[in-house]
Formats: C-alpha cells, sequence, structure tokens
C-alpha cells in the first residue's frame, strides 16, 4: 500500500495537473505556483506524445529530466532519508548515495508517468507568510471511483528558487517512510551495503524499463 502511496505521489508533481482546476499562472516564483506550472507543463506534453503515452521509457526519462529534476533536492531528500546515519558516511559515500537515491526516485517516478489516466488536482490555498523560507503546498488528487489523496508538497527557498525536499501522502512523509528501511540496511550491511542493494534496485527497474 505504501509503495502504491509513493508512486502516486510521485506522478503528482507533473502528471496531474488540468488546467481549468486552478487559475492559470505561468509562476515559479512562489511555490504554489511552481506547482502549477510544473504539472501544466508536463501534463501538455504527456497529452500530445504519444510515445510517453505508449510507456517509450527513452522520452519520459527525458522529460523528467528537463522538467522535473531541477525543482528537487536530492542532496537534501537524501539526508532526511538516511537520518542520523548521514554523518557517519564519507565525502564519496555520501555522493554514491544521492547518486543511487535520485535515481531510485527518477526511476520510479519516470514509471508513473506512464501511468496517467485523467485524475485531476485541486492545490489548495498557500499558507505562508511572504518571507517564509519553507512551505507546505497541499493538494488533493481526485479520481473517478476512488477516494480522494491529499498529497503535500514541503518545499525550501534557499536562495536559489523553491526545491521540494519532502512529498507527504496522507500525512505520511516519502523520506520518513524510506529512513525506516534504509536504516535496516545499515544496520545488517553498513552503509556500502545499503548503496549496494539501491544499486540493485535501480538495476531492476532499468531492466524492467527496457534498458534504458
Amino acid at each position: 500500500m505504501m509503495k502504491q502511496s509513493i508512486v502516486r505521489c510521485l506522478l503528482v508533481l507533473t502528471a496531474l495537473f488540468v488546467p481549468g482546476v486552478c487559475a492559470a499562472a505561468n509562476d515559479t516564483q512562489t511555490p504554489d505556483g511552481l506547482v502549477r506550472t510544473v504539472t501544466d507543463d508536463v501534463l501538455a506534453i504527456i497529452r500530445s506524445d504519444k510515445a510517453i503515452q505508449s510507456g517509450d521509457m527513452r522520452k519520459v526519462l527525458a522529460l523528467v529530466d528537463e522538467k522535473v529534476l531541477p525543482h528537487f533536492d536530492f542532496r537534501r531528500m537524501t539526508m532526511l532519508a538516511i537520518g542520523r546515519d548521514w554523518r557517519s558516511a564519507s565525502p564519496d559515500q555520501q555522493t554514491r548515495l544521492v547518486a543511487a537515491f535520485r535515481l531510485l526516485l527518477v526511476r520510479t517516478y519516470a514509471n508513473s508517468l506512464t501511468q496517467y489516466r485523467d485524475q485531476t488536482i485541486d492545490i489548495k490555498p498557500l499558507r505562508a507568510g511572504p518571507t517564509d523560507k519553507q512551505v507546505r503546498v497541499s493538494t488533493e488528487i481526485r479520481q473517478s471511483g476512488a477516494q480522494p489523496i491529499n498529497i503535500d508538497y514541503v518545499l525550501e527557498n534557499s536562495g536559489e528558487g523553491w526545491k521540494v525536499f519532502d512529498v507527504l501522502v496522507a500525512g505520511v512523509s516519502l523520506v520518513t517512510n524510506y529512513r525506516g528501511s534504509f536504516g535496516d540496511e545499515i544496520r545488517a550491511k553498513g552503509i556500502d551495503g545499503l548503496i549496494a542493494s539501491i544499486e540493485t534496485k535501480n538495476k531492476t527497474l532499468e531492466t524492467e524499463q527496457g534498458g534504458k
């Protein structure tokens, strides 16, 4: 169930915005404007690209790389997912962890884009002050025949624009969810063992996605 929720939450940021649900705003200067703009751009591409609709993973990964990755802080996400063990990792291990975790999220995320089925998203009014550097953008995903899903995006502006560093599905944190399994891996096999485990998962996903 949690795995399915993670896939849903990764799909939301770029594939579920339907024009007309929110006021049109090509605005990446505000956190809610960023969510609106990125989802609008990506959905327009998905709707017009038959290759992506049919599961062409090469094109899906290219779309993710161009439109989505610049808006995520993968280093911070990795730090939060690893937790206190992050401090005991060497600089080289930290670099490898970020690369492996980033690829894991990208592979899972890219796969979910091919599963778009005309869901809609309602972006809630942003509750944040003009000087806030960390905010939460709340959304509700609606799909015919299913209960709405609440998705929150946690973003921070460190001076280089707003970036997502966590996603919450029905109040459950994506990075916190990974932290439990990552902690178990580290206790059993050490940090290098965790890196190897994530890399193995990435290779499995690559094979399932046709080696692209």
